[in-house]
């Protein structure tokens, strides 16, 4: 009988971490789930009781809880075929009102985040040939106003797991940066304000941007085919990276614009 594969997910309590979890639970894989709100990821085991998963209460900011993370998925289940590292915050400030700990939060879940739970997976990763991969932004290719420290980090996670996928290139491992554009989740609602406190409810209209599921999808289709790189949407995704290329200028002012007209925006 043919062993079940292993996934591990950070961020897995809610959005796009918690609908790649569905996916998984319904393709049949063993799941390792992280967040910090431990109680979410119990509900979802108590309502998939047939599946096998492990919830582990991690803050991917700290160095020490990945390490766990990894010793004990490894330790409930021998083996991590895919490694995806979701969790992440944002922020919405300007650069000239924002606290530097706010920018430092940021850096230090979204990419350092990255680094450590990559760094203990890594070697169980090689011996299965399998998948790390990095859920960035379509802030990761192109700088977001009143988001400097969220695009930092994403652009760091994005030059961190290109330089990995070419070290490994021998060695079977896969490696993939997904970058949504606008989804529907929890992320705006926990956006960091200059200050450092939640933003507390969502600038956006979050039923005109693509569901979680659908962006879930995506993401795991693109794991399967074992593909480089994935910009999902398209008009405020892969649309607005190929323009930004061409027509630096125009794309600057443009987002200016759309993030100004934000209520409550930080930006004149």
């Amino acid at each position: 009988m043919e062993q079940k594969k292993v996934v591990i997910i950070t961020g897995a309590s809610s959005g796009i971490g918690k609908s790649l979890a569905e996916l998984y639970v319904s393709k049949g894989w063993r799941l390792v789930l992280a967040a910090r709100r431990i109680d979410r990821l119990k509900e979802f085991e108590a309502t998939h009781p047939d599946a096998e998963i492990l919830s582990v209460k991690t803050d991917v900011s700290v160095e020490t809880d990945c390490k766990y993370l990894i010793e004990k998925a490894i330790e409930s289940f021998g083996q991590i075929d895919v490694l995806i590292n979701n969790a992440g915050i944002s922020m919405r400030a300007t650069f000239d009102q924002v606290e530097l700990d706010v920018l430092r939060k940021l850096m230090d879940v979204n990419y350092w985040g990255t680094v450590y739970c990559t760094k203990f997976a890594l070697p169980h990763l090689l011996k299965q040939r399998g998948s790390v991969v990095g859920v960035i932004s379509v802030g990761g290719y192109i700088g977001l106003p009143g988001r400097t420290g969220y695009s930092a980090a994403k652009f760091a996670v994005r030059g961190f797991l290109d330089t990995v996928r070419i070290e490994y290139l021998k060695s079977g491992l896969h490696v993939l940066v997904a970058a949504p554009g606008f989804t529907a989740s929890e992320i705006r609602k926990h956006a960091l304000v200059a200050n450092g406190e939640q933003q507390g409810e969502t600038p956006r209209d979050e039923s005109k941007m693509m569901s979680a599921e659908e962006c879930a999808k995506r993401i795991v289709k693109a794991i399967e085919r074992r593909r480089r790189k994935i910009i999902i949407n398209f008009i405020d995704g892969q649309l607005a990276v190929f323009v930004a290329k061409l027509w630096a200028d125009l794309v600057d002012r443009a987002l200016y614009r759309v993030f100004a007209k934000e209520p409550k925006s930080p930006l004149k």
